[in-house]
């Protein structure tokens, strides 16, 4: 889990409104939600039972795709 040390921007009133961050804590929630976005694409591609297709295979695809155009 990702520590952080936020500072909060407050109204008048006290009331918070915007947190500033260091820049470290920053990325390191930036990574963690790019990690749980990858988890998710996973979850999702296993549950669409769609053959898959070795990754050497796909690099094939992609750059015969690519030259195409």
């Amino acid at each position: 889990m990702v520590t952080v040390h936020p500072q909060y921007i407050t109204d008048n009133t006290g009331k918070k409104i915007s947190v500033v961050l260091p820049l470290k804590d920053f990325q390191a929630i930036m990574e963690e939600l790019e990690e749980l976005e990858d988890i998710r694409l996973y979850d999702e591609a296993k549950k669409s039972n769609e053959p898959s297709v070795p990754l050497e295979e796909a690099f094939k695809m992609i750059e015969e795709k690519r030259k195409a155009l």
